[in-house]
């Protein structure tokens, strides 16, 4: 018996061999040589179902072979990924509890890009970075990347791409306030870095990447009027998303990009453990509350008085008066006199935002807000209007009159609105993202904006 194997011609739709058997028994009698034909049959038989099998079996592993998306190379603006490792990774994950209502954010998808940590986890070790004012840069990278449901590990299927870059966490200065003169830089090294590394941002221009700015002129990148308009926003940021707390109602070129108003970080920790001690309803022993930076006389930097001296006219016109509880210096347990008042000044400060106003809010204190034409965060969850009051900067001398007629007349309407678990609840940034909260308000406001998808406009198309 003679075993002569060939594999045939291969093509694109079809791949095997055959065997082909010539069976050599010359000497041997009929019924002999039957037997041990069906014998060396079945044997051949076992052989041939073995040498499939493992042919199959190491094929797979051969062109299925995960490749991480680090490591993929981008030749000609064609990045190779392996979609096996990703849907695998998906698939896992979305086995997990879910916490958001996909319906209302549309099936959203963000992808997050992993930068080197110098980007961002580096500047961690220092703790205030993930628990100051501007920390909710910090808070949304944490949310996003817990999320079960809204975050994809397959850049191809995502609606949006997230940039974890802090830059707001440079406390070097000597009164230990951030500095950001490094933001510039560091936003241009880390756009460069993903537009030579991935497809996805020369796909768009940058048109469907998301990027946080939660510092005083949000994507101008500098703490001070003036400068921040002379800079203006970076060109390479002005076709992409930002997330960034300053927003006013009139032109302004720190605003010249499709944006979100996010609200300021206020830790929910913090927040709970003071209503633990100071319930919302509990007694409020504080007329009217301020505590804050209030120059006595005004300095004047680069032609601009601080605050536009609203703050100076508070302190000259109150700071004697009782009913006024105002306050100049730091104190570590100011929450609590938040938890206690019953109207919080909420005064612009460089900028038109103030960390006061999401704090006011979250203990139960009627905001007051002092800051003309400025852009609040969240509208559609959060009705401004019937939650606070608000005060034009010329008209700031006549608070004490405008705060005595609210309390004669609609006070306890104002505080029910202002109590409702999902107005603080809108302001607040989780671990993960809970439906109604901050980062789940950011989501549905991307989801708003889903004609800025390439994924989006691609399967529109198709």
């Amino acid at each position: 018996m003679a075993l002569e194997g060939k594999r045939p011609t291969m093509s694109n739709s079809r791949r095997g061999f055959y065997v082909r058997m010539k069976l050599l028994h010359k000497h041997a009698g009929p019924q002999q040589q039957e037997k041990k034909k069906n014998l060396c049959f079945k044997y051949y038989k076992c052989l041939l179902w073995f040498s499939l099998s493992l042919y199959f079996f190491s094929s797979y592993f051969i062109t299925h072979k995960p490749i991480p998306l680090s490591k993929t190379q981008d030749s000609k603006s064609k990045t190779v990924v392996s979609r096996t490792l990703f849907e695998s990774s998906n698939s896992t994950f979305n086995q997990q509890n879910k916490n958001v209502n996909r319906g209302l954010l549309k099936d959203l998808k963000i992808y997050i890009y992993e930068l080197p940590s110098k980007y961002n986890t580096d500047w961690l070790a220092n703790e205030r970075c993930s628990n100051h004012l501007f920390a909710s840069e910090v808070a949304i990278h944490k949310a996003l990347s817990n999320s079960l449901d809204v975050r994809t590990f397959d850049p191809y299927e995502a609606d949006f791409f997230f940039v974890p870059v802090y830059v707001s966490c440079n406390f070097s200065t000597v009164n230990g306030f951030p500095a950001i003169g490094h933001a510039r830089s560091l936003l241009s090294s880390a756009v460069h870095l993903i537009s030579s590394n991935y497809p996805f941002w020369n796909r768009s221009q940058g048109s469907d990447h998301v990027f946080v700015a939660s510092h005083d002129y949000g994507a101008c990148f500098h703490a001070m009027e003036e400068r921040a308009v002379e800079d203006g926003i970076p060109e390479f940021l002005k076709r992409s998303i930002i997330l960034q707390t300053f927003g006013v109602k009139f032109d302004h070129p720190c605003q010249d990009v499709e944006n979100v108003v996010i609200p300021p970080f206020i830790s929910p920790e913090s927040i709970q453990t003071t209503l633990e001690k100071y319930p919302l309803t509990g007694r409020r022993d504080i007329w009217a509350f301020f505590r804050g930076k209030m120059e006595v006389h005004p300095k004047n930097i680069s032609g601009r008085y601080y605050s536009k001296k609203v703050r100076t006219v508070i302190w000259r016109k109150y700071s004697g008066d009782r009913r006024f509880y105002l306050r100049r210096h730091r104190f570590a347990g100011y929450q609590s006199e938040i938890a206690r008042s019953v109207f919080c000044l909420c005064p612009l400060g460089w900028a038109p935002w103030s960390p006061r106003l999401v704090e006011s809010i979250a203990l139960g204190c009627v905001p007051v807000i002092i800051a003309d034409g400025i852009r609040l965060p969240f509208p559609t969850a959060v009705r401004w209007s019937e939650i606070s009051l608000t005060v034009a900067e010329k008209d700031v001398a006549d608070v004490g009159t405008l705060l005595d007629h609210v309390a004669a007349s609609n006070l306890s309407a104002i505080q029910k609105n202002l109590w409702a678990p999902d107005v603080r609840r809108a302001l607040l940034f989780n671990d993960r993202v809970q439906e109604g909260d901050a980062t789940w308000h950011v989501l549905y406001a991307l989801a708003q904006k889903l004609d800025r998808s390439s994924r989006n406009v691609r399967l529109s198309n198709q």
